[in-house]
């Protein structure tokens, strides 16, 4: 079936995930851009909610007619400690189980929304070097590669619908008010600050306000569908982002930690997460006219902690 586009950017809006960092902070630019935004919540449904049960597979088609986009976030945490088998599933099932429910969901209505921002991860390029990587970049193997990979096929009854589906593969949010940043400050403040393993590993990373431009972005311009990167375009190893966090906070870099700790202490988590990397560029958003406020990891950082 081919795509619909709306005539104007959205008016409404649904939104999967909307109490984790990201979610945080997207609803009040949607609302405060003139945007009704509503949540779909697992508990009883409050004001501007819509109640759902993604483990026993139940979404009221009803509650989405009129809705012109859907925006999922939805998924268990990474930074969880172990990373057992059962957790390892949760990861998977908690990202594959929502979105399969709601790309159902859309199959299953006369007028799906016209558009679906379903998140995705940079690991879906895997462990990959000093390889640039842009969106037409093949997988790369290991877990979040293949969680990855797995997420981003279960958009695919909503793409039959017509619906246009924009796979947001995201980097390292950097916010001050969660996720990586705030754990990555304390040992730099007590001078304890360091890279991690060799330091050669790529991190992709992306200002949360950036984030929440370029999901708007993605909403409203017609020509970005599949794979969109969403990481700033000067993507730094680990030893240089360890260095301008030294710089912009002023303290020493000078506790590495071995590669074989990480492995010890956090294991496949650590390995992942921590000494596997990405090199992205945001080939189709800069394409498409998006423009960064913070395209380069010093005057993020800077920003974000009011330096």
């Amino acid at each position: 079936m081919a795509e619909r586009h709306p005539p104007a950017g959205p008016r409404s809006v649904v939104v999967s995930g909307s109490s984790g960092l990201l979610g945080t902070a997207l609803i009040p630019s949607l609302t405060a851009g003139g945007i009704r935004a509503t949540r779909l919540v697992r508990r009883p449904p409050g004001p501007a909610e819509i109640g759902w049960d993604p483990a026993q597979g139940k979404l009221d088609p009803a509650h989405l007619e009129g809705v012109d986009a859907v925006i999922n976030l939805g998924g268990e945490s990474l930074a969880h400690w172990p990373w057992t088998e059962a957790y390892k599933r949760r990861i998977l099932e908690s990202r594959t189980r929502t979105t399969e429910l709601l790309a159902g969901t859309f199959a299953r209505m006369d007028r799906p929304p016209l558009v679906l921002v379903s998140a995705s991860a940079v690991g879906y390029y895997g462990d990959r070097g000093d390889e640039i990587l842009r969106e037409e970049s093949k997988p790369g193997t290991g877990f979040l590669a293949e969680v990855a990979q797995a997420w981003e096929a279960a958009t695919g009854a909503a793409r039959a619908a017509g619906t246009r589906v924009v796979l947001a593969r995201i980097g390292i949010v950097l916010s001050s008010a969660g996720g990586a940043l705030p754990t990555m400050l304390l040992p730099f403040r007590l001078g304890l600050g360091g890279r991690l393993g060799n330091g050669r590993q790529w991190m992709s990373w992306i200002a949360m306000d950036d984030t929440v431009r370029a999901i708007h972005h993605c909403l409203t311009e017609v020509s970005l569908t599949g794979a969109v990167n969403m990481t700033a375009p000067n993507p730094v190893t680990n030893r240089v982002f360890t260095e301008t966090m030294g710089r912009v906070l002023r303290r020493p870099t000078v506790f590495p930690v071995p590669a074989l700790a990480v492995r010890l202490v956090l294991g496949e988590m650590g390995e992942q997460l921590l000494l596997a990397g990405q090199r992205v560029l945001p080939g189709r958003l800069q394409a498409s006219g998006f423009r960064f406020s913070h395209p380069d990891l010093a005057s993020a950082i800077a920003s974000l902690l009011g330096s």
